[in-house]
């Protein structure tokens, strides 16, 4: 996998400015993120932590370009994502992120290779090297050998890998993971979390990962804390 260019002159790959999300209308709207200001330092490893309905779901979903904010800005790699057409913001995120999401979301008869040269496929990756990026990037997460089973014939930790390798084999700059280890015991999840660490520090890829588990605080490079929409704390 290349090195990923920081062309952020602050250093941040991605910006949430004054972020604010709103769920539904009059009485019965719902405020789920409430102005925050939140950063990505370009090329490393951070999470967000904080209890269900915190909002951390929610602002991945913004920076993921899943979704638009209320009010606010989110800027990536220098780009206002905010002010895009909606083609524009899923043409990015297609070609310049990768997204892991906590039920694995494989194509059930698909195999390892087929899905994620699938998702190669529908980012734009040119045909003529779509086999060797989906073969690296199932190797580079020790699948190489299970390349050809079907999820159905994979653990969880197989099929949580399998995500993984779609989500980098088109070589983004950002990969945005919701509850990545939640369906995975301990032992699985930190073997996913060290994973991450080690496409961090020998691609220079940026990673931000929502979790619930203590363990990986010790692994990351900075954690923000989401209380009530808000950011609460980082370090």
């Amino acid at each position: 996998m290349q090195t990923v260019e920081k062309q952020s002159a602050s250093g941040a790959i991605i910006r949430a400015d004054g972020v604010t999300r709103v769920f539904g209308k009059g009485s019965g709207a719902v405020t789920v993120l409430k102005g925050v200001d939140f950063e990505l330092p370009a090329g490393k490893l951070v999470a967000m932590k904080g209890r269900s309905g915190s909002g951390k779901t929610t602002l991945i979903n913004l920076l993921g370009a899943l979704d638009r904010p209320t009010d606010g800005t989110i800027t990536f790699d220098g780009r206002d994502m905010t002010s895009m057409s909606g083609k524009r913001r899923d043409e990015v995120r297609r070609k310049e992120m990768g997204l892991i999401f906590q039920s694995f979301a494989l194509i059930p008869l698909m195999s390892a290779y087929e899905n994620v040269e699938f998702v190669l496929r529908i980012s734009g990756y040119p045909k003529q090297g779509r086999k060797e990026a989906a073969v690296q990037a199932l190797d580079r997460v020790g699948l190489k050998a299970r390349m050809h089973h079907r999820p159905f014939e994979m653990s969880g930790g197989e099929q949580q890998r399998t995500a993984i390798a779609r989500a980098i084999a088109h070589k983004p700059k950002l990969i945005l993971a919701d509850e990545p280890t939640a369906e995975l015991d301990s032992r699985t999840g930190l073997h996913i979390i060290k994973l991450f660490r080690d496409l961090v520090e020998q691609s220079g890829v940026t990673i931000a990962l929502t979790t619930h588990d203590p363990a990986i605080m010790e692994i990351v490079d900075l954690v923000y804390e989401l209380e009530d929409g808000q950011i609460v704390s980082h370090s």
